[in-house]
């Protein structure tokens, strides 16, 4: 049975990493707007002026493991893999505590949504089936079977659960616009912002249900409330998603942000 779970795990992975090589290249090739890998997960770990090449080389080693996979039969790519996704997990998490407001970019700038547990959860189980292939000999043409063919299909269907690009395409295809150039009332992003567990948690130390100032920064709409201790609670929605993230900074009559694990960096001025 593990033998079978790890041949149909292959041809997964080879489609993932270069499904997600050829969507890095793309972003970096495309006439995106200044600063747009800025807010991508492989970009925003490095300077400005090597963003576009770490981008081409995250792409490229991608296309690297895949064909490692594809055409050594040997253990090194199999566990490169392993180490891949690993690592890929521990930068996802990172950047969901320490930069909430950029996206992964595992699929170029379609996955510029803020990293959420459910992209966590997908490089969890990427590493997972790359574990399970390291383990197995998975040489050759994998035996057709009905057993083969469940285990890749619901591989499959799990990955596509846990990616929240797949609404942002069918976003973009229905409005055929990126998130940051919708018009979006910011009646309904106050609605969301409402309905959110963060307001629930910081409503009570408000003065005014209504905001103090509000506006829009690319994909954000944020709300600034005075707080009943003289602070500024401010919160940020997102604007694309059926469940959008909401994020919430408070900062202090210092000009001190104070440090909350959902939090999102705000500038002092708005």
């Amino acid at each position: 049975m593990s033998e079978t779970i790890a041949a149909a795990a292959q041809p997964i992975l080879v489609f993932m990493f270069v499904l997600g090589g050829v969507a890095k290249l793309a972003s970096v090739g495309s006439e995106a707007e200044p600063g747009a890998l800025g807010r991508l997960g492989p970009a925003v770990l490095v300077p400005e002026r090597f963003r576009s090449p770490a981008m081409i080389f995250c792409g490229l080693a991608e296309f690297g493991l895949a064909a490692g996979l594809v055409l050594f039969d040997h253990p090194i790519p199999r566990w490169m893999t392993v180490a891949f996704f690993a690592v890929s997990t521990y930068v996802l998490w990172d950047l969901r505590r320490r930069r909430p407001d950029v996206g992964c970019g595992c699929f170029g700038e379609v996955s510029a949504r803020p990293v959420g547990l459910r992209s966590i959860g997908r490089t969890v189980v990427l590493t997972a089936m790359a574990v399970m292939i390291a383990l197995h000999d998975t040489s050759g043409l994998p035996e057709l079977s009905w057993t083969f063919a469940a285990w890749c299909g619901g591989g499959v269907l799990l990955l596509m659960i846990l990616s929240p690009e797949i609404e942002e395409s069918f976003a973009r295809l229905r409005y055929r616009a990126p998130c940051e150039q919708r018009s979006f009332p910011a009646e309904r992003a106050f609605s969301r912002l409402r309905s959110s567990a963060a307001w629930r948690t910081h409503y009570p130390s408000l003065r005014s249900e209504e905001p103090s100032d509000t506006w829009r920064e690319l994909c954000w709409r944020f709300y600034a409330f005075d707080g009943a201790d003289g602070s500024d609670v401010v919160f940020a929605v997102y604007l694309s998603g059926r469940r959008p993230p909401v994020r919430v900074a408070i900062v202090g009559a210092d000009g001190r942000q104070a440090p909350l694990q959902e939090s999102i960096h705000v500038s002092a001025s708005h």
